[in-house]
């Protein structure tokens, strides 16, 4: 088991690296290169591939170990302020939305595509919530307008708890409720509330208890330790006792993350805390999408291009109906943010998980399997490879045309400098005529002093600028600092204890500037 996932962690990096020198997002090389390899008989990844797509190690992975951690990152870096701020729009998408994408493609693709009630309404509970993993992989990056990514995180989060009771509801209580007519949607309703409600509870428990386990300790490893136990305890105990699990640990990410780091972390502990989960996210993130592309890749169409196409338009249309009129009643959300929360209201792993969770003999399994499978890939695929330029288009991220001009102008001043070195050294080792030197140098610090002028005027108009290039040079003095205290420390020239009491004070200083 150890061999396979290091092979798997091995090509997720090393496909990710090739992200990194590309300037993308690496959740869609991730899934081109699965989809890949699962069709290429590839000896050395060909166990690793049987073992992922093993359904039960694919449950296991996605939504017991990677979804808890994810979470609870996200939750843990997430203002409760900015929730506050957006409360409207969240709650509006995260419950109004989902519930009404729900019963539009649950009725579309009972009447459409010919899928019994209950089939058709798991379908519907799977593609009603946005898969946070993806949806937040994919526009942190992008550096969207922050009330417009608070929105987008804060849907994203909600409404797959949300989501999953839905799921649960029509998977297994849906026949019940509805032999019972109008009292079974009162049923369905008491039930949806108690794992609402349940998971919430246990959530509040679990990050108030973390929060106060934290008040008196300075020990960031001890910290980290504590937030594992509320992240994964809170969601394993809210699926024991049948309530949300992805609601309570939604609910103790942000208790502990916001109450909890106001009267219990210290500088430290929150840069160290934020490193592990930041480290956390990376090889989840890295690995789910790899699996995602394996798995998808061993499904049976089976001729059903026709429900798929149909299928995927259901879901589009839903969402755009549920998006557009669940933000119809807010006047301060533009018409422009609407097209990219309803475009981007990606699906992703944790709706392949939950299908895949369906009993074998659960009527309709394959269809819902296959009708997932294929929304989760366009979605992905199209429309993931697609936002960028959308936003673009409709001009979401903010005027971005100094920063390019602030890094030509830096890289400019750099080539001459270094242009002015390498003709230096030829100088020196007779290789250039001391005449021609100071030509080519003259040239060269004509051209360095305008972009010197250029740069002080971007300066005295866009003061950010300055202010974060002091920043990082304050940054990499404490990291230098950091260092020498390590090399006084190795070399026994000052204590263990003042080696400690001077590194705390440097990272406190780099948080502070973070």
């Amino acid at each position: 088991m150890m061999i396979q996932l290091m092979i798997l962690l091995t090509v997720s990096v090393g496909v990710a690296v090739f992200a990194y020198y590309k300037k993308t997002p690496y959740s869609i090389p991730l899934v081109i290169v699965g989809l890949i390899l699962g069709m290429l008989n590839v000896p050395i990844v060909d166990e690793s591939k049987r073992f992922i797509t093993d359904s039960e190690v694919f449950q296991i992975f996605v939504i017991s170990i990677f979804l808890p951690a994810l979470l609870g990152e996200a939750t843990l870096k997430l203002p409760f302020s900015h929730l506050r701020e957006n409360k409207s729009p969240i709650l509006s998408l995260a419950i109004g939305g989902t519930l009404v994408t729900y019963v539009i493609v649950g009725f579309a693709s009972h009447y459409l595509l010919g899928l019994n009630l209950i089939v058709a309404f798991t379908f519907a509970a799977l593609m009603s919530p946005t898969d946070p993993i993806s949806v937040l992989q994919i526009f942190k990056p992008l550096g969207v307008n922050k009330k417009m990514n608070a929105i987008i995180e804060g849907e994203s989060l909600f409404n797959d708890g949300v989501g999953v009771v839905l799921f649960k509801i029509s998977s297994i209580y849906l026949i019940a409720y509805m032999q019972m007519g109008a009292a079974g949607f009162g049923q369905g309703l008491i039930l949806f509330l108690k794992f609402a409600i349940g998971g919430t509870l246990i959530g509040l428990l679990f990050g108030y208890l973390g929060s106060i386990s934290i008040k008196r300790i300075d020990s960031y490893p001890l910290e980290i330790t504590i937030s594992i136990i509320v992240f994964f305890g809170s969601y394993l105990t809210g699926e024991q006792f049948h309530v949300s699990g992805v609601i309570a640990v939604v609910v103790a990410g942000l208790l502990f993350g916001n109450y909890g780091g106001k009267i219990g972390m210290s500088p430290v502990t929150k840069l160290n805390i934020h490193n592990f989960y930041d480290v956390i996210a990376f090889i989840a993130n890295a690995v789910i999408f790899l699996m995602i592309g394996l798995e998808i890749s061993q499904i049976n169409i089976g001729g059903r291009w026709g429900m798929i196409a149909l299928g995927i338009v259901i879901v589009l249309v839903g969402r755009s109906i549920a998006v557009y009129g669940a933000l119809s009643w807010l006047k301060d959300i533009p018409a422009r943010w609407k097209h990219i929360l309803n475009y981007g209201g990606l699906k992703g792993s944790l709706s392949i998980a939950l299908a895949l969770s369906l009993p074998r003999t659960f009527p309709g399994r394959d269809d819902i399997i296959v009708l997932t499978f294929s929304v989760v890939i366009f979605s992905l695929l199209v429309q993931g490879l697609t936002i960028k330029p959308l936003i673009s288009k409709l001009k979401i991220i903010e005027n971005q045309d100094h920063i390019w001009e602030y890094e030509e102008v830096i890289s400019r001043i750099n080539r001459s400098k270094t242009s002015i070195l390498a003709w230096t050294d030829m100088k020196n080792k007779a290789l250039l005529m001391e005449s021609d030197f100071n030509e080519l140098v003259a040239q060269q610090n004509e051209l360095l002093n305008k972009d010197y002028q250029l740069l002080a005027s971007l300066y005295e108009s866009y003061p950010e600028i300055r202010e974060e290039q002091l920043k990082d040079a304050k940054r990499k003095a404490y990291y230098h600092q950091y260092q020498t205290l390590n090399y006084l420390g190795s070399n026994e020239v000052i204590s263990q204890n003042t080696l400690e009491e001077q590194q705390k004070e440097i990272l406190e200083k780099i948080q502070e500037l973070s």
